[in-house]
């Protein structure tokens, strides 16, 4: 073979190795169980005029925090009690939850990316002091990572693009057409709903790999 057609090969293997990130740094895995998010309207709709959130836990991502409140979500076949409510209030009101709560409630929310959610599934949520019929906000939170703009420099990603995730857990599991999210309000943390943990026996604080499409597997 050419000396120089040999070495165009070498340089070319070179830089798709450099493009990967380090095998060291995995990614924080968290797994996010049903919860909500209220805009201010609603939330005093629902806790009474001029209701401010407790903080019950501060949350991974920077000013977040779960909230000592919970509310009852219902569908046509029936409700679930105590999804916790996630503060601080957002300008919309959103609903996450799992495809098996999805069943039990007899609503056919659609995968999307959190704040998408036009044209989504309608919800009711009860409160201690009033309720609100949603026609749309209840959806199934796309699999997503958050990351600082330095952690998308050091994995050679961008805000919106699409990556694998492989997780060597109890089942081992990779999940496709995860979400990059970048802000420097971020923390590195991928985030998985608890159907997609259960089926590969993972557990908050387990780690995974990222792995970009247009990279080496």
């Amino acid at each position: 073979m050419n000396e120089n057609v040999i070495q165009s090969i070498v340089e070319e293997v070179v830089s798709q190795f450099s493009k990967q990130p380090p095998a060291e740094k995995g990614i924080p895995l968290a797994v996010s169980a049903r919860h909500c998010h209220l805009s201010r309207r609603d939330l005093e709709a629902l806790f009474g005029s001029g209701y401010e959130l407790t903080p019950k836990k501060a949350l991974s991502q920077p000013g977040q925090f779960a909230a000592q409140e919970t509310v009852m979500i219902a569908g046509p076949r029936g409700g679930i009690e105590n999804v916790r409510v996630l503060g601080p209030a957002r300008n919309l009101t959103q609903v996450e939850v799992s495809k098996t709560d999805s069943i039990k409630l007899g609503l056919q929310p659609p995968l999307r990316k959190s704040g998408d959610i036009k044209g989504s599934s309608p919800v009711t949520i009860i409160g201690p002091k009033g309720s609100i019929y949603l026609q749309e906000g209840l959806i199934i939170a796309q699999a997503h990572v958050h990351m600082s703009p330095a952690d998308a420099a050091a994995f050679h990603v961008s805000d919106g693009e699409y990556v694998r995730i492989t997780v060597e857990s109890g089942r081992a599991l990779s999940f496709e057409n995860v979400l990059i999210r970048v802000s420097p309000d971020y923390r590195l943390e991928m985030h998985l709903d608890t159907d997609e943990a259960n089926a590969g026996f993972i557990a908050t604080g387990a780690t995974g790999n990222l792995i970009k499409y247009t990279g080496l597997a």
